[in-house]
């Protein structure tokens, strides 16, 4: 599975998103730690300050569930949400949180 930005430069974090048994949640593998060395969940309610990462991906819409933990984030859509709208910004959310991707 594979998701592109178009105009895409060298990200500082390569990410690759890989389906799940679950269909309604791709696990994001990173090249680099997700995490400070702890797992981190966030959802609706969540502290922002507990989970950045969480944070700006919960940010985009259309999301139910972050969790993150060594190098991967694990994102939960709603039914409602399309992965082909979604995934891209999810990518482009994690670049952006580790400084290299066109919103940083």
């Amino acid at each position: 599975m594979r998701f592109r930005n178009p105009g895409e430069s060298q990200p500082v974090v390569q990410v690759s998103p890989e389906p799940t048994p679950n269909p309604n949640a791709i696990k994001f593998t990173l090249d680099q730690p997700a995490t400070g060395g702890r797992a981190e969940t966030f959802r609706e309610g969540s502290d922002p300050a507990g989970s950045p990462l969480g944070a700006r991906i919960f940010a985009l819409g259309g999301v139910t569930n972050v969790f993150a933990t060594a190098n991967f984030v694990s994102v939960t859509k709603d039914e409602a949400a399309d992965w082909q709208d979604l995934g891209p910004r999810v990518v482009e959310a994690i670049q952006d949180h580790f400084g290299g991707g066109a919103g940083a």
